[in-house]
């Protein structure tokens, strides 16, 4: 199972990728929106994990393009620090399977949201 991780922070793709890896999970990594929009149209992933505030191209930006231009993808997590209801629901909106706000979740519990997207599979 593969997981791409859109984020710009070292830290937090480290963090995160050692957690996915303990729980089997092949993890790879892009730091910005058009490097992440460009590994999720390459195709092969079986869930995305991604961050809003992103570099080159945001969270939000990323999942409109995709929906514009209908690009098949797997279920994509917006994990980010933005908490507002309006990011929420705009998230939703363009088609993200979850929303989860980087300070209210664990890594493991991370982790369990990305097994429950991919149908618990590992």
């Amino acid at each position: 199972m593969k997981v791409l991780i859109v984020d710009d922070d070292p830290f937090i793709v480290e963090m995160y990728s050692l957690k996915l890896q303990e729980a089997g999970y092949d993890v790879y990594a892009a730091p910005d929106g058009k490097r992440g929009l460009e590994e999720i149209k390459h195709g092969g992933w079986d869930a995305i994990l991604l961050d809003v505030v992103l570099p080159m191209m945001d969270g939000f930006e990323v999942l409109k393009t995709i929906r514009q231009e209908k690009v098949a993808h797997p279920p994509i997590i917006l994990l980010t620090n933005l908490g507002q209801k309006e990011d929420i629901d705009r998230g939703l909106a363009l088609g993200a399977a979850d929303y989860l706000i980087k300070a209210h979740f664990t890594p493991k519990e991370v982790v369990e949201k990305v097994a429950a997207a991919v149908g618990g599979k590992r």
